[in-house]
Protein backbone atom coordinates (compact mmCIF):
# COMPACT_ATOMS: atom_id res chain seq x y z
CA UNK A 1 0.00 0.00 0.00
CA UNK A 2 2.96 2.05 0.96
CA UNK A 3 4.55 2.08 -2.47
CA UNK A 4 1.33 2.59 -4.43
CA UNK A 5 1.02 5.85 -2.32
CA UNK A 6 4.57 6.32 -3.06
CA UNK A 7 3.97 6.08 -6.79
CA UNK A 8 0.87 8.09 -7.29
CA UNK A 9 1.98 10.81 -5.57
CA UNK A 10 2.00 14.05 -7.54
CA UNK A 11 6.10 15.82 -7.31
CA UNK A 12 5.02 18.59 -4.70
CA UNK A 13 3.78 16.01 -2.32
CA UNK A 14 7.09 14.01 -2.83
CA UNK A 15 9.22 16.95 -2.59
CA UNK A 16 7.40 17.59 1.14
CA UNK A 17 7.37 13.93 1.96
CA UNK A 18 11.62 14.32 1.67
CA UNK A 19 12.24 17.62 2.50
CA UNK A 20 12.87 19.46 -0.40
CA UNK A 21 11.66 22.35 0.35
CA UNK A 22 13.01 24.57 -2.92
CA UNK A 23 10.75 22.31 -4.80
CA UNK A 24 7.77 23.11 -3.34
CA UNK A 25 8.48 26.65 -3.66
CA UNK A 26 9.06 26.44 -6.84
CA UNK A 27 5.73 24.52 -7.81
CA UNK A 28 3.72 26.43 -6.13
CA UNK A 29 5.08 29.48 -7.72
CA UNK A 30 4.33 27.35 -11.26
CA UNK A 31 1.34 25.62 -10.53
CA UNK A 32 -0.38 27.69 -7.24
CA UNK A 33 -3.39 24.92 -7.78
CA UNK A 34 -0.66 22.07 -6.61
CA UNK A 35 -1.21 23.36 -3.01
CA UNK A 36 -4.27 21.25 -3.32
CA UNK A 37 -3.57 18.08 -4.53
CA UNK A 38 -3.64 14.78 -2.03
CA UNK A 39 -2.51 11.39 -2.21
CA UNK A 40 -4.43 8.48 -1.49
CA UNK A 41 -5.17 8.85 1.71
CA UNK A 42 -6.06 12.47 1.17
CA UNK A 43 -3.65 14.17 2.57
CA UNK A 44 -2.35 16.91 1.60
CA UNK A 45 0.70 18.77 1.47
CA UNK A 46 1.22 19.91 5.52
CA UNK A 47 -0.61 16.72 6.70
CA UNK A 48 2.67 14.52 4.20
CA UNK A 49 5.02 16.82 6.05
CA UNK A 50 3.92 16.62 9.28
CA UNK A 51 3.69 12.73 9.03
CA UNK A 52 7.28 12.98 7.72
CA UNK A 53 8.44 15.43 10.32
CA UNK A 54 9.42 17.80 8.02
CA UNK A 55 9.54 20.83 9.94
CA UNK A 56 11.79 23.07 7.33
CA UNK A 57 8.77 22.38 4.98
CA UNK A 58 5.76 23.16 7.82
CA UNK A 59 8.08 26.39 8.70
CA UNK A 60 8.46 27.75 5.27
CA UNK A 61 5.42 27.36 3.86
CA UNK A 62 4.13 29.06 7.52
CA UNK A 63 6.29 32.08 6.41
CA UNK A 64 5.57 32.00 2.85
CA UNK A 65 1.87 32.24 3.13
CA UNK A 66 2.47 34.62 6.24
CA UNK A 67 4.06 36.86 3.91
CA UNK A 68 1.66 36.94 1.09
CA UNK A 69 -1.02 37.71 3.20
CA UNK A 70 -2.66 34.09 2.60
CA UNK A 71 -2.81 32.74 6.00
CA UNK A 72 -6.39 31.78 5.90
CA UNK A 73 -4.95 28.84 2.80
CA UNK A 74 -2.42 27.70 5.40
CA UNK A 75 -5.30 27.24 8.28
CA UNK A 76 -7.32 25.71 5.88
CA UNK A 77 -4.45 22.82 4.10
CA UNK A 78 -3.26 22.68 8.55
CA UNK A 79 -6.84 21.86 9.31
CA UNK A 80 -7.57 19.17 6.63
CA UNK A 81 -7.96 15.22 7.67
CA UNK A 82 -7.32 12.34 5.84
CA UNK A 83 -9.17 9.34 5.33
CA UNK A 84 -9.51 7.80 8.56
CA UNK A 85 -10.21 11.23 9.89
CA UNK A 86 -6.73 11.69 11.19
CA UNK A 87 -6.04 15.67 11.72
CA UNK A 88 -2.32 16.54 11.54
CA UNK A 89 -1.93 16.50 14.91
CA UNK A 90 -2.65 12.79 14.99
CA UNK A 91 -0.15 12.63 12.69
CA UNK A 92 2.22 14.39 14.50
CA UNK A 93 1.55 11.77 17.48
CA UNK A 94 2.28 9.18 15.39
CA UNK A 95 6.09 6.88 14.70
CA UNK A 96 6.94 7.21 10.90
CA UNK A 97 10.05 5.79 9.04
CA UNK A 98 11.80 9.20 9.76
CA UNK A 99 13.07 10.03 13.15
CA UNK A 100 14.80 12.52 14.43
CA UNK A 101 18.90 12.75 14.76
CA UNK A 102 19.99 13.01 18.17
CA UNK A 103 21.45 10.72 20.77
CA UNK A 104 19.94 9.41 23.24
CA UNK A 105 16.07 7.75 24.02
CA UNK A 106 15.41 10.65 26.73
CA UNK A 107 16.66 13.37 23.76
CA UNK A 108 14.79 11.16 21.33
CA UNK A 109 11.30 11.49 22.95
CA UNK A 110 11.89 15.41 24.03
CA UNK A 111 12.16 16.17 20.57
CA UNK A 112 9.12 14.16 19.75
CA UNK A 113 7.18 15.93 22.58
CA UNK A 114 8.62 19.40 20.96
CA UNK A 115 7.52 18.66 17.48
CA UNK A 116 3.74 17.65 19.33
CA UNK A 117 3.81 20.82 20.99
CA UNK A 118 4.83 22.80 18.10
CA UNK A 119 2.30 21.31 15.76
CA UNK A 120 -0.56 21.96 18.85
CA UNK A 121 0.49 25.41 18.17
CA UNK A 122 -0.98 25.61 14.59
CA UNK A 123 -4.39 23.98 14.85
CA UNK A 124 -7.56 25.45 16.93
CA UNK A 125 -7.87 24.23 20.27
CA UNK A 126 -10.75 21.87 19.68
CA UNK A 127 -8.15 19.35 18.01
CA UNK A 128 -7.00 18.23 20.92
CA UNK A 129 -10.08 16.43 21.97
CA UNK A 130 -11.31 15.68 18.13
CA UNK A 131 -11.14 11.92 17.55
CA UNK A 132 -10.77 10.06 14.07
CA UNK A 133 -12.31 6.85 12.96
CA UNK A 134 -10.86 4.69 15.47
CA UNK A 135 -12.45 6.83 18.66
CA UNK A 136 -9.01 7.87 19.39
CA UNK A 137 -7.55 11.54 20.50
CA UNK A 138 -4.21 12.60 19.00
CA UNK A 139 -3.03 12.46 22.66
CA UNK A 140 -4.59 9.00 23.16
CA UNK A 141 -2.22 7.99 19.97
CA UNK A 142 0.79 10.09 21.05
CA UNK A 143 0.76 8.39 24.38
CA UNK A 144 0.54 4.69 22.81
CA UNK A 145 2.80 4.83 20.25
CA UNK A 146 5.59 5.96 23.11
CA UNK A 147 5.38 4.12 26.31
CA UNK A 148 8.04 1.77 24.65
CA UNK A 149 10.47 5.25 24.18
CA UNK A 150 9.62 6.61 27.19
CA UNK A 151 10.75 3.30 28.82
CA UNK A 152 14.01 3.01 26.66
CA UNK A 153 14.46 7.47 27.77
CA UNK A 154 13.50 6.53 31.69
CA UNK A 155 16.91 3.34 31.40
CA UNK A 156 18.97 6.12 29.53
CA UNK A 157 18.52 8.90 31.98
CA UNK A 158 18.95 6.22 34.86
CA UNK A 159 22.10 5.21 33.81
CA UNK A 160 23.38 9.05 32.51
CA UNK A 161 22.08 9.82 35.96
CA UNK A 162 24.05 7.29 37.93
CA UNK A 163 27.39 7.30 36.32
CA UNK A 164 27.26 11.63 36.48
CA UNK A 165 26.28 10.92 40.33
CA UNK A 166 29.40 9.16 40.63
CA UNK A 167 31.74 11.58 39.19
CA UNK A 168 30.00 14.90 41.16
CA UNK A 169 30.25 12.39 44.51
CA UNK A 170 34.00 12.38 43.33
CA UNK A 171 34.63 15.73 42.63
CA UNK A 172 32.79 17.02 45.85
CA UNK A 173 35.49 14.66 47.77
CA UNK A 174 38.08 16.26 45.93
CA UNK A 175 36.97 19.26 46.08
CA UNK A 176 35.82 18.97 50.01
CA UNK A 177 39.49 18.19 50.58
CA UNK A 178 41.55 20.44 48.44
CA UNK A 179 39.19 23.56 49.85
CA UNK A 180 40.98 22.64 53.57
CA UNK A 181 43.76 22.29 52.26
CA UNK A 182 46.20 25.54 52.56
CA UNK A 183 49.24 25.79 49.93
CA UNK A 184 52.45 26.45 51.39
CA UNK A 185 51.54 26.04 55.02
CA UNK A 186 50.76 28.46 57.71
CA UNK A 187 53.37 31.33 59.41
CA UNK A 188 54.23 29.93 62.71
CA UNK A 189 54.04 33.58 64.16
CA UNK A 190 50.54 34.60 63.25
CA UNK A 191 48.67 31.76 61.70
CA UNK A 192 48.36 33.12 58.40
CA UNK A 193 48.63 31.52 54.79
CA UNK A 194 52.37 31.99 54.08
CA UNK A 195 51.30 32.57 50.13
CA UNK A 196 48.21 34.80 50.83
CA UNK A 197 47.98 37.18 48.20
CA UNK A 198 49.60 35.77 45.86
CA UNK A 199 47.58 35.18 42.25
CA UNK A 200 47.47 31.36 42.53
CA UNK A 201 47.18 31.07 46.17
CA UNK A 202 44.09 32.75 45.81
CA UNK A 203 43.02 31.06 42.27
CA UNK A 204 43.07 27.65 44.34
CA UNK A 205 41.42 29.28 47.34
CA UNK A 206 38.26 30.06 45.12
CA UNK A 207 38.45 27.40 42.45
CA UNK A 208 38.52 24.69 45.11
CA UNK A 209 35.47 26.13 46.73
CA UNK A 210 33.61 26.87 43.73
CA UNK A 211 34.17 23.57 42.46
CA UNK A 212 33.04 21.85 45.61
CA UNK A 213 29.62 23.69 45.89
CA UNK A 214 28.77 22.86 41.98
CA UNK A 215 30.51 19.14 42.24
CA UNK A 216 27.47 19.30 44.93
CA UNK A 217 24.73 20.99 42.84
CA UNK A 218 25.44 18.30 40.08
CA UNK A 219 24.74 15.55 42.39
CA UNK A 220 21.55 16.98 43.77
CA UNK A 221 19.95 17.39 40.25
CA UNK A 222 21.22 14.18 39.18
CA UNK A 223 19.87 12.57 42.46
CA UNK A 224 16.63 14.38 41.80
CA UNK A 225 16.72 13.18 38.06
CA UNK A 226 16.57 9.52 39.41
CA UNK A 227 13.31 10.31 41.96
CA UNK A 228 11.43 11.97 38.91
CA UNK A 229 8.40 10.22 37.80
CA UNK A 230 9.81 10.13 34.17
CA UNK A 231 6.12 10.66 32.30
CA UNK A 232 5.98 11.57 28.93
CA UNK A 233 4.86 15.33 29.47
CA UNK A 234 8.27 15.52 32.03
CA UNK A 235 10.22 15.16 28.83
CA UNK A 236 9.46 18.59 27.50
CA UNK A 237 10.86 20.85 30.44
CA UNK A 238 11.15 19.35 33.78
CA UNK A 239 13.83 16.85 32.64
CA UNK A 240 15.89 18.25 30.36
CA UNK A 241 15.68 21.46 32.27
CA UNK A 242 17.55 18.78 35.29
CA UNK A 243 19.54 17.36 33.24
CA UNK A 244 20.85 20.56 31.53
CA UNK A 245 21.12 21.69 35.33
CA UNK A 246 23.12 18.94 36.38
CA UNK A 247 25.56 18.59 33.29
CA UNK A 248 25.99 22.53 33.47
CA UNK A 249 27.00 22.03 37.49
CA UNK A 250 29.48 18.77 36.21
CA UNK A 251 31.09 20.56 33.38
CA UNK A 252 31.78 23.94 35.79
CA UNK A 253 33.17 21.40 39.09
CA UNK A 254 35.61 19.98 36.42
CA UNK A 255 36.75 23.27 35.26
CA UNK A 256 37.07 24.48 38.56
CA UNK A 257 38.95 21.24 39.18
CA UNK A 258 41.81 21.17 36.93
CA UNK A 259 42.02 25.07 38.19
CA UNK A 260 42.61 24.06 41.29
CA UNK A 261 44.87 21.34 40.05
CA UNK A 262 47.06 23.59 37.89
CA UNK A 263 47.33 26.61 40.67
CA UNK A 264 48.33 24.57 43.48
CA UNK A 265 50.91 22.36 41.27
CA UNK A 266 52.12 25.84 39.91
CA UNK A 267 54.01 26.61 43.59
CA UNK A 268 55.94 23.29 43.10
CA UNK A 269 57.54 24.18 39.75
CA UNK A 270 61.13 24.84 40.41
CA UNK A 271 61.13 28.54 38.85
CA UNK A 272 63.42 28.15 35.67
CA UNK A 273 60.11 25.79 34.26
CA UNK A 274 57.41 28.00 35.08
CA UNK A 275 57.81 29.72 31.39
CA UNK A 276 56.95 26.08 30.02
CA UNK A 277 54.02 24.88 32.71
CA UNK A 278 51.18 27.17 30.53
CA UNK A 279 50.96 24.27 27.48
CA UNK A 280 51.63 21.45 29.68
CA UNK A 281 48.76 22.65 31.80
CA UNK A 282 47.06 23.75 28.79
CA UNK A 283 47.65 19.90 27.29
CA UNK A 284 46.33 18.42 31.35
CA UNK A 285 43.14 20.42 30.34
CA UNK A 286 42.71 19.15 26.86
CA UNK A 287 39.98 16.01 28.07
CA UNK A 288 37.96 19.38 29.32
CA UNK A 289 37.72 20.50 25.35
CA UNK A 290 35.89 16.97 24.27
CA UNK A 291 33.53 17.25 27.18
CA UNK A 292 32.93 20.71 26.07
CA UNK A 293 32.54 19.32 22.19
CA UNK A 294 29.43 16.68 23.81
CA UNK A 295 28.06 19.07 26.17
CA UNK A 296 27.50 21.92 23.69
CA UNK A 297 26.04 19.31 20.82
CA UNK A 298 23.61 17.89 24.16
CA UNK A 299 22.76 21.86 24.95
CA UNK A 300 21.92 22.69 21.36
CA UNK A 301 19.27 19.27 21.68
CA UNK A 302 17.48 20.69 24.93
CA UNK A 303 17.66 24.75 23.82
CA UNK A 304 15.98 23.84 20.18
CA UNK A 305 12.58 25.16 20.22
CA UNK A 306 11.55 23.23 17.24
CA UNK A 307 12.97 20.15 16.09
CA UNK A 308 14.78 20.04 12.74
CA UNK A 309 15.31 17.52 9.82
CA UNK A 310 18.17 18.10 6.63
CA UNK A 311 16.11 20.17 4.04
CA UNK A 312 17.68 17.85 1.48
CA UNK A 313 16.30 14.74 0.60
CA UNK A 314 17.54 11.89 2.62
CA UNK A 315 18.78 12.49 6.26
CA UNK A 316 22.68 11.62 6.17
Amino acid sequence: MKAAILKSETPILTAARYGIVEIVHVLIEKIPSSIYETNLKNKNILLVAVENKRTVVVESLRKWFEECNLKAIFDNLIQDVDDKDNTVLHLAGTPSDEDWYISGAALQMMWHVKWFQYVKGLVPDHFTVRTNNMKKTAGNIFKESHKQLVRDGNAWLKDTSESCSVVAALLAGVSFATSSTVPGGNKSETGEPALEGKPAFDAFALSSVIGLCFSITALIMFLSILTSRKEAKDFRIDLPRKLLWGLSSLFLSIVAMFTTFCSGNFFLIDQKYKHIVLPIYTFTCFPVTLYVVLYIDLLRSILTKIPMTTDKGEDL
